[in-house]
């Protein structure tokens, strides 16, 4: 995520403190899906919202950077269920007044090298099932009642969406209603649930190959979120035309129509919270901004470990929560620019996974335990050949992007040190982790071997220093059930004014973040107040 100079991709208004309204409804900390999604829906219902992002830019993971005459994402790669007038993209078109368009990618939109077999996904429900059987002919019985347990779970997907807006008492009241609803394999391990259908690995692994999209191999994962996933790209992937930062573009005026404000460069330092009750943020200048209401959309780790004071968040119990949850594992980025066309080269619409073989939790404990196995998963994307509108910005050019999951340990000699300035030994190991990772695209890719124009590569210590991510983590909080069935993980906090929003208040990725904003706007207006806009929403 390297820094990049002045260019049409640096979303959001630069902070300086007169720039400053004298009064906001609510301040929200962070520019990401779940915050730029509250902050969206609160100003629909006439809040002046002040957003605040410690980056140069805003929009979080959506964001996007230029770099030699290349441009790449961060963080959206592919985005699901947004072919038709589903929800999800609903929801997108109102974020973004219809102003953000969307690209198909291939049918065949996932590819997965499982050792030296290659298995796929097609895009469609009854081409994902089919593909499946012809993958696997002996499997139709398991493979159907996998397609059962997708439906099952996806009925009840709101429901968990729905248990986390309620107020205590009145979960309590729900409890019945909710257990009833919430099929038992929800909160089950994924492995632990396909193993009751099928024996074959390579089956299991095969519908397990997205497990990098929520950063948790099957054994560690729970099955909701696997569900929530499988369920997302059925019907193929799609990617936003003219880029991801065009996602936060779209959306940053919808929070200055009624004067809120969309600030870059706008590190908070504390969380201020007087006789239980926020009373808004101190910046890294040293200037208060005062709001009774305050967002968080920076991770529960960040705002209890770090924005709130210690003695705080003991007194409220959340030092104590914090150890039943972990942050996810840190990545590699490689970011890869050529001059020659996505077509010329010959680049695909598909995304390419790369497994050493099909126990993918056996790789994840190889790896982690020894820094010289095999990398458990090597994702490849083609940014340049999705997107439509690339070549009108860069002409005569594409892009590549690769990553790979690297533990923040490796990185924390480094750690304190300023982005850039790290010194030749961090240079050299960055050179030495590229030369692993170049191998598995030129393998899959023989003809782009002499074509690369330029390269870099990114590290946890990136991330932590352009997102605010203390361990580098990519999707917030590990997705495991133990997780899932924390009962304080919801918008409202036991601090008052205090509010969460962001994926660990649901799910992983771009659209869990921004289900997460609806659930927090929810919660804070209640839902007589929100029901309207919902109507005008979806219909």
């Amino acid at each position: 995520m390297p820094l990049m100079k002045a260019s049409t991709l640096r979303i959001g208004r630069r902070y300086r403190s007169n720039r400053l309204a004298e009064k906001y409804d609510a301040v929200i900390i962070g520019s990401g899906m779940g915050g730029l999604t509250t902050a969206a829906l609160l100003s629909a219902l006439d809040w002046k919202v002040c957003v605040l992002e410690q980056h140069y830019t805003a929009g979080g993971y959506t964001h996007s950077y230029e770099r030699n005459g290349y441009e790449w994402d961060v963080g959206v790669h592919y985005i699901g269920d947004v072919g038709a007038a589903t929800r999800t993209r609903k929801m997108f078109d109102f974020l973004t007044n219809s102003r953000l368009k969307w690209a198909a990618m291939d049918d065949e939109y996932d590819r997965f090298y499982i050792g030296d077999k290659v298995f796929n996904a097609r895009a469609g429900k009854q081409e994902f099932r089919d593909n499946l059987v012809q993958q696997f002919p002996d499997e139709i019985a398991a493979i159907d009642l996998y397609m059962q347990l997708l439906a099952q779970v996806g009925g009840a997907l709101s429901m968990l969406g729905m248990e986390r807006v309620l107020k205590p008492w009145q979960r309590s009241l729900a409890a019945p209603f909710l257990k009833w609803k919430m099929p038992k394999v929800m909160l089950r391990n994924t492995y632990a649930v396909l193993r009751e259908l099928t024996a074959n690995q390579d089956l299991i692994a095969t519908i397990c190959g997205q497990w990098g999209d929520m950063g948790l191999p099957p054994k560690q994962s729970a099955f909701v979120v696997h569900a929530m996933i499988a369920r997302h790209y059925l019907y193929g992937g799609y990617y936003p035309v003219g880029g991801s930062w065009k996602i936060a573009e779209a959306i940053i005026p919808a929070v200055n129509k009624t004067g809120g404000d969309v600030f870059t460069y706008a590190r908070v330092d504390q969380i201020l919270v007087e006789e239980g009750r926020v009373v808004g943020v101190r910046m890294s200048d040293g200037h208060r901004i005062g709001c009774d209401c305050v967002i968080s959309s920076v991770g529960v780790n960040n705002t209890f470990n770090s924005l709130i004071e210690d003695r705080v968040s003991q007194r409220y119990g959340y030092a104590a929560k914090m150890k039943h949850v972990r942050p996810s594992l840190g990545h590699l980025g490689v970011y890869i620019g050529l001059q020659e066309t996505a077509e010329d080269l010959g680049l695909p619409k598909t995304n390419f996974w790369i497994y050493p073989h099909n126990d993918f939790d056996a790789a994840v404990n190889e790896f982690l335990k020894d820094d010289s196995a095999e990398f458990p998963v090597v994702y490849i994307s083609f940014p340049s050949a999705k997107d439509p509108d690339y070549l009108n910005r860069h002409p005569g050019t594409a892009t590549i992007e690769i990553v790979v999951p690297a533990p923040y340990a490796w990185f924390e000699k480094w750690q304190g040190s300023t982005w850039g300035k790290r010194g030749d030994d961090y240079a050299a190991f960055k050179q030495k982790l590229m030369d692993r990772i170049m191998p598995h695209l030129f393998e899959k890719l023989p003809q782009l071997k002499g074509k690369i124009d330029y390269s870099e590569l990114s590290t946890p210590l990136s991330t932590q220093w352009f997102s605010g991510y203390q361990r580098g983590e990519l999707y917030g909080l590990d997705h495991t059930t133990e997780r899932l069935q924390q009962d304080w993980l919801t918008p409202k906090t036991k601090i008052g004014g205090l509010w969460l929003t962001g994926q660990d208040i649901l799910t992983c990725g771009v659209t869990g973040a921004m289900m997460s904003g609806v659930l927090t706007a929810t919660a804070l207006v209640g839902m007589r107040n929100i029901s309207p806009l919902m109507k005008k929403i979806f219909g």
